[in-house]
């Protein structure tokens, strides 16, 4: 063998190795390769199928001789290692379908004035003492998250002059809403979960510097109907399905389920940022896939919709927030899951070993000043931390 033979050898075999070493490393980078045996069904197997493909396209071109009577299969192995490359990440978000659904809970939320403050008969939680400050004249605008609504409900029945109070002054859109108010400066604070990374960008193309102080803990959780027997899944179980790894409850262990029905939530929902912000984090979330019937879409909102039969089952799984699903919309034939062993309850949710927890944030537009920063300060006091425990949720320590 020549010396020029040599060194084509030697670099074919180190391009056979790059090639070979940068697909399984992309797969392994977006857990492919340590999930393998997890993946059940044809689109979530997609991404290790371009891997391969443009491996075995590329290793081959590497070694074919280059002729021109080898020039179409050359052309070939080169639009097959183009065309994977292409389609890859679409692939890692299962981004296939022209439309696709979420659930539109409008219409369908609880109805939130029972907690009005300073109505009669209010279920806002109250203190059993004075309070230690109050407010009056030109009193702070509130708004925020629906689940939230009983929270800062309670801090103005608690804090404001009935005097000066109107209920403009506590409102209740929702957390988009929320988020477009504070940083237009149409509310003074508003009380919401995380912000997704379209609402930060939001606020930069407003110039709008967004402040966030944690006033709470809240567990994320998922939700399946009551019949459905599994009662605990792993982190990595709940990244797979909405990864588009896992989508068959059997890869779960039951053999019945069927299809995973994963309903989701729009883009910019509280809950919907809580599955990206604490459940997938830098890992690529699926974008919802088609049901596989129509009758399942039906009119209700997530809470009401998780409990569907399909089949003869319960093949739903959804998500929330616990105060929103057990407290203000709940749905008795509807369950909460444990995940990695542990349930949502007060005990794992205030020694931190439920995985999935949120922090409640009072976010205001720049730093707080005036009566804003003394409301905040006294939400943050025993009295406010208070309110936050007698109304459900976990005061932050």
């Amino acid at each position: 063998m020549t010396t020029k033979s040599k060194i084509k050898l030697a670099a074919r075999i180190v391009g056979t190795a790059a090639v070979a070493a940068a697909a399984l490393g992309v797969l392994g980078a977006f857990g492919y390769l340590q999930q393998l045996t997890q993946i059940d069904n044809l689109i979530g197997a997609l991404p290790v199928s371009f891997s391969i493909m443009f491996a075995v396209a590329a290793i081959s071109l590497i070694w074919i001789k280059h002729t021109r009577s080898t020039a179409p299969v050359s052309i070939a192995l080169a639009a097959v290692i183009a065309l994977s490359a292409a389609l890859f990440p679409n692939s890692l978000y299962g981004n296939w379908w022209i439309k696709y659904y979420t659930i539109d809970s409008s219409g369908s939320n609880p109805d939130l004035s029972v907690y009005a403050p300073f109505e009669e008969g209010s279920l806002a939680a109250v203190l059993d003492e004075p309070c230690t400050l109050r407010l009056d004249g030109e009193l702070p605008v509130l708004d925020g998250a629906t689940a939230l609504y009983p929270v800062y409900a309670a801090f103005a029945q608690a804090v404001y002059d009935p005097e000066d109070y109107t209920p403009d002054c506590v409102r209740c859109t929702n957390t988009i809403k929320a988020y477009s108010s504070i940083i237009s400066g149409d509310a003074d604070v508003i009380f919401v979960a995380a912000p997704s990374e379209g609402q930060l960008e939001e606020a930069q193309k407003a110039g709008v510097e967004l402040c966030f102080t944690p006033i709470a803990l809240e567990a994320f959780v998922f939700i399946t109907g009551k019949s459905n027997p599994v009662e605990s899944l792993t982190v990595q179980q709940i990244r797979n399905i909405y990864s588009g790894k896992t989508a068959r409850w059997s890869t779960l262990g039951w053999d019945e389920g069927g299809r995973i029905v994963a309903f989701r939530r729009p883009e910019g929902s509280g809950s919907e940022s809580g599955l990206y912000n604490l459940v997938m984090k830098d890992s690529p979330v699926f974008v919802p896939q088609p049901l596989p019937d129509l009758s399942l879409v039906g009119t209700n909102s997530l809470m009401q919709q998780i409990s569907v039969e399909w089949n003869g089952v319960q093949p739903a799984l959804g998500y929330s927030y616990r105060y929103f699903a057990t407290q203000m919309y709940p749905n008795p034939d509807a369950k909460l899951l444990a995940i990695d062993g542990y349930a949502p309850t007060n005990e794992n949710i205030h020694t931190k070993k439920y995985p999935y927890l949120a922090e409640v944030y009072a976010v205001t537009n720049g730093n707080p000043q005036g009566d804003v920063k003394k409301l905040i300060d006294w939400i943050l006091s025993p009295q406010g931390q208070l309110l936050i425990e007698k109304t459900g949720y976990t005061p932050i320590d």
